[in-house]
């Protein structure tokens, strides 16, 4: 059974950083991309950042130059930087992995941007 571990959430004042940690285990096929989403109230969830096993990246536009996404293959961990937090970047945090046959989500972390 695939479990999704997130870790890093919290509260940050504008200006700040944080960084999100994803560990993956449990699949007995390779996680070809992992990535963060996020979920504002009342609202769908939408793209932050994804790396896909080769390295390619892809960012939502409102987090580019901002936030950097990296990941470990060896430890099938991602991880998020967060740097220059703005209030509008409070939102819960879903970490998603995909095999070629299935997509996880973990249970989400909250990020709260605040002075």
């Amino acid at each position: 059974q695939v479990q999704v571990a997130e870790s890093g959430g919290g509260l940050v004042q504008p200006g700040g950083s944080l960084r999100l940690s994803c560990a993956a285990s449990g699949s007995r096929f390779s996680f070809n991309a992992m990535g963060w989403y996020r979920q504002f109230p009342g609202k769908q969830r939408e793209l932050v950042a994804q790396v896909l096993s080769g390295g390619r990246t892809n960012y939502g536009d409102s987090v580019k130059g901002r936030f950097t996404i990296s990941r470990d293959n060896a430890k099938n961990t991602v991880y998020l930087q967060m740097n220059s937090l703005k209030p509008e970047d409070t939102a819960v945090y879903y970490c998603n992995v995909m095999t070629a046959i299935a997509n996880f989500w973990g249970q989400g972390t909250q990020v709260t941007v605040s002075s």
